[in-house]
C-alpha cells in the first residue's frame, strides 16, 4: 500500500515537472504526502491502542467473572457439605 502510494506520488510530481510547474509545487506535494503519512500512522497507532485497551478490559471482566463463579462454586460446595 505504501509503495503504491509513493509511486503514485512520484507520478504526480513528475506530472507537475512535465507541465512546467514551479519547483515549489514539488516540495508542497512532498510535504502533503508526509503529512498524510503521519495522519495515517497516527490513526493506525490510536486504533491499535484502542483495540489493545478493549482486549485488556475484556480480559479483566472475564477473569473477574471466572473468579466470581469459582467463589460461588466454593460457597455452594461448602453449603452442600453441611
Amino acid at each position: 500500500m505504501c509503495l503504491a502510494a509513493e509511486n503514485l506520488g512520484i507520478g504526480v510530481l513528475l506530472d507537475y515537472s512535465w507541465k512546467g510547474e514551479k519547483p515549489g509545487v514539488e516540495q508542497d506535494e512532498v510535504k502533503l504526502q508526509n503529512a498524510s503519512k503521519q495522519i495515517v500512522q497516527t490513526a493506525i497507532l490510536r486504533a491499535v491502542q484502542q483495540v489493545s485497551q478493549e482486549s485488556q478490559q475484556k480480559e479483566k471482566r472475564t477473569n473477574s467473572s471466572m473468579s466470581l463463579q469459582l467463589e460461588r462454586g466454593k460457597l455452594t460446595k461448602k453449603h452442600e457439605k453441611k
